[in-house]
């Protein structure tokens, strides 16, 4: 069997991954860490959204998140005086973010800088490529972590375009704004086969899912960018903003649209994992592997997965009746 690279310690012998769970991993590293659910993008009246950062923050909480960075175009929300008052138990964070909004040409640019040391503003640049790279520069000169936000925004960029950019770790695999096009359309690729197109050259990059809620006044609205629509599942040593930012970074988390995963476990030989069981759900349990190869498919809540050593990497896609989904990040086989 060939190596199996798992992204750190914290997929290798998890166990009971349920929100605000511990894990039962043997290890004493794993034992310091938990999950801590959070969403990696969001607006305020800041920028073009409906509702005060102190709404926004009470809104996450309301919903049970341990988290949320607040991402305005071209602004930098001070989150101190929200976290004095929505963290002041400890069990809730307010991250500093970023949405740097670029444009080339009709093309929408837009990065997220996760948790900044200060304000990064659009550098611009004499192509997509050069645009996107210009930004990520920028994003990580400032101490911060960037994710590239919704390629198929105004089908701005896609696999050709981010497997040259280099420096960067996260994309938007799923963003709940209603105007993003997650999903394949008219002769374009949707989000995951852009992914399986960039990881089967052997490029490493992880899929956030996300809300860019703008609109919070509104919830019955489905035509608006809600909140509550797509989250990360993060495996962290502690509550505050490095901690967070550095794992996303590691692909330390799971992202979801709905499920939770309740165990999953990596060895040399065998990837197995249980779903949350909510109800009478039905699910689907997808082994994924080089250029989107369906190479298992389970349709009970959990599955177990032999390694042949030859995949390339192997990751999961879990689908479940209510139309649900939930994606871990690839396991790398070399």
């Amino acid at each position: 069997m060939k190596n199996v690279l798992v992204n750190a310690v914290v997929w290798a012998l998890l166990g009971q991954m349920t929100h605000s769970a511990l894990p039962q991993d043997s290890s004493a590293e794993s034992n310091d860490h938990r999950w801590y659910r959070g969403n990696t993008h969001c607006h305020t009246l800041n920028s073009d959204g409906d509702s005060s950062p102190w709404d926004v923050a009470e809104c996450y909480k309301k919903h049970n998140y341990d988290f949320v960075i607040i991402t305005d175009h071209d602004f930098l929300t001070d989150v101190d005086r929200l976290n004095a008052v929505y963290g002041k138990e400890g069990d809730f964070l307010v991250i500093g973010g970023v949405e740097v909004s670029d444009r080339f040409e009709n093309k929408a640019i837009h990065l997220n800088a996760l948790n900044p040391a200060r304000l990064v503003l659009p550098t611009g640049g004499a192509g997509v490529v050069e645009t996107l790279q210009n930004n990520v520069n920028e994003i990580r000169a400032a101490g911060a972590v960037p994710t590239l936000n919704h390629p198929n925004y105004r089908w701005s960029f896609g696999a050709e375009e981010m497997r040259q950019v280099q420096n960067y770790k996260l994309f938007e695999l799923y963003n709940g704004h209603p105007s993003v096009n997650n999903n394949a359309g008219g002769g374009y690729p949707g989000m995951e086969e852009i992914w399986d197109d960039i990881l089967s050259t052997g490029k490493v990059v992880y899929g956030v899912a996300s809300d860019d809620a703008h609109s919070y006044r509104d919830p019955f609205n489905r035509a608006k960018a809600l909140p509550i629509r797509g989250w990360v599942m993060v495996k962290a040593a502690e509550l505050t903003p490095a901690a967070i930012v550095n794992a996303l970074d590691q692909g330390q988390f799971y992202s979801s649209t709905g499920i939770e995963i309740e165990d999953y476990q990596v060895d040399e030989t065998l990837i197995t994992l249980k779903v949350k069981q909510i109800s009478d759900t039905k699910y689907r349990i997808q082994f994924i592997g080089k250029y989107g190869k369906t190479l298992q498919e389970d349709t009970e809540n959990s599955a177990t997965y032999r390694l042949k050593g030859d995949e390339m990497y192997v990751r999961v896609k879990i689908m479940d009746s209510n139309g649900n989904r939930a994606w871990t990040q690839p396991v790398w086989i070399n």
